[in-house]
């Protein structure tokens, strides 16, 4: 499978100057004869949502989104969608046949610099899919913080976590050096769900965030195979084989020995006793 991670600097509210780079991107990557083009959390509109004077989210069967993927190359993108009553902070899959998979943001930081719950709802489900080149699901950016949620969705079947980020080096307390986080977290992931890792953050600065790049891919082991540069755009190509996947869950069949009824057991005393429900 061949995947191209496009690491882009937006602009805060700029929809079709946005949307024109990223098309841009996609031109490449289907002359490259690309499988998946991943690009960024909100790279459509930008993440700093408070400085719009405007509703701009869109739905995600907008003909602005879905005409991103009419050549060979699928694509996830991420937008601010608009549910109606309700927006998202969203990402599509999206091929030459259309729509395939929407996910919603499920954790909206809203502490220190982070202001996301004011701008979105929370996504309501995980759900893992199925796609030409191997079963997937996407975790945006905060979900992956969520010990739960990349282990829910290799339960699911997930071979492929993609994970569009928008990362920033400042934003949080002076302990969290977010680079290193992110660096543990994505090889703790890609090691403990046997699983490829698409992890692709934005650059340039916006609302007072720095964002960091360094987008990469992580196999199966946990171990990083190509990565982006920091701190700069970046668009790069990389050849992964999906089915190492499923070699490593049989070798070592973490995944396999879940024991979901003992979660479920575990998971409802918590919540009798008084936890998130």
């Amino acid at each position: 499978m061949r995947i191209v991670l496009a690491q882009l600097d937006v602009t805060i509210g700029e929809i079709d100057s946005n949307l024109a780079q990223i098309r841009e991107v996609m031109d490449q990557a289907n002359d490259q004869a690309a499988d998946l083009t991943v690009f960024p959390e909100l790279a459509v509109h930008g993440y700093a949502l408070g400085q719009l004077a405007e509703e701009l989210s869109m739905s995600a069967r907008d003909p602005r989104l879905t005409g991103l993927a009419e050549g060979r190359s699928d694509v996830v993108v991420g937008f601010h969608e608009d549910g109606g009553v309700r927006s998202y902070n969203a990402a599509a899959y999206l091929t030459a046949s259309g729509l395939v998979h929407v996910h919603r943001k499920l954790y909206l930081p809203t502490y220190s610099g982070w202001e996301e719950r004011k701008h979105s709802s929370p996504g309501q489900s995980l759900r893992a899919f199925d796609t030409d080149h191997g079963r997937s699901a996407i975790l945006i950016c905060n979900d992956a913080w969520q010990p739960a949620i990349p282990w829910l969705a290799a339960q699911d079947g997930a071979q492929l976590l993609i994970v569009p980020t928008n990362s920033a080096a400042n934003l949080g307390p002076p302990s969290l050096n977010t680079l290193e986080y992110w660096d543990a977290l994505l090889s703790f992931i890609g090691r403990v769900q046997q699983a490829w890792v698409v992890f692709v953050n934005r650059v340039g600065s916006e609302g007072g965030a720095t964002f960091w790049g360094g987008s990469r891919i992580v196999d199966p082991h946990g171990q990083i195979v190509a990565q982006c540069p920091l701190w700069e755009p970046s668009v790069m190509t990389v050849d992964i084989e999906v089915s190492a996947a499923r070699r490593a869950r049989r070798e070592i069949p973490l995944i396999a020995e879940a024991r979901l009824g003992l979660i479920e057991r575990e998971v409802r005393r918590l919540i009798a006793e008084g936890g998130d429900a």
